[in-house]
């Protein structure tokens, strides 16, 4: 019996971005990504394994090893829209943000299960790890564009940034492409 259940939403990829090796937070809109086990090659967050960071500062010493489950910062147009409106501007460029994945058609977007699946027709499929917080990084950048916004970042990213995830089966996304979501078949933890 599948543990992992077909939802009825199907996700339109809106916008692909690069983050180069080195260098700023801001990715390069692409038309098409690459993705192999290591994730994005040539990116930022590559690799199987990566150093441990304040995120997961509870169980590990900053800078231990471990799996690199945030391969890929994936969000959600409608969420990027309501937080260019609550930091006051027309429109939020993703790349600003770090972004590799916008998709288009998942309600509530940040909030899906960790461990839920997004898959193309083809068969490539990542693997959500978990609510992308928002940090100080790309209010850096926006700052840099927006004089002035940069500050306001934060609290209006706050559980809209979406999610972190890595690539399960690996595969070429492009532009237009489609992704169904795939939830854990389980009831919420009640303790």
């Amino acid at each position: 019996m599948p543990v992992l259940r077909k939802t009825d939403y199907v996700a339109e990829i809106v916008w692909l971005g690069h983050v180069a090796i080195g260098g700023s937070l801001t990715a390069q809109a692409v038309d098409t990504l690459d993705l192999g086990f290591e994730g994005d090659r040539g990116a930022r967050h590559e690799g199987l394994c990566r150093a441990s960071c304040g995120r997961v500062g509870n169980l590990y010493p900053r800078g231990t090893e471990i799996r690199n489950v945030r391969q890929l910062s994936v969000m959600s147009s409608d969420e990027l829209e309501l937080i260019a409106r609550d930091m006051g501007l027309d429109a939020l460029d993703p790349s600003l943000l770090g972004a590799s994945i916008v998709l288009s058609g998942i309600p509530d977007f940040t909030h899906i299960p960790p461990c839920s699946r997004l898959q193309t027709a083809g068969g490539l499929t990542i693997t959500v790890d978990m609510e992308n917080r928002p940090c100080v990084l790309p209010g850096r950048e926006i700052e840099a564009v927006f004089p002035g916004y940069g500050a306001s970042y934060k609290a209006a990213a706050t559980n809209r940034r979406g999610v972190t995830a890595w690539v399960e089966r690996p595969g070429k996304l492009s532009k237009g492409d489609h992704m169904a979501l795939f939830v854990p078949d389980q009831r919420q933890w009640a303790p």
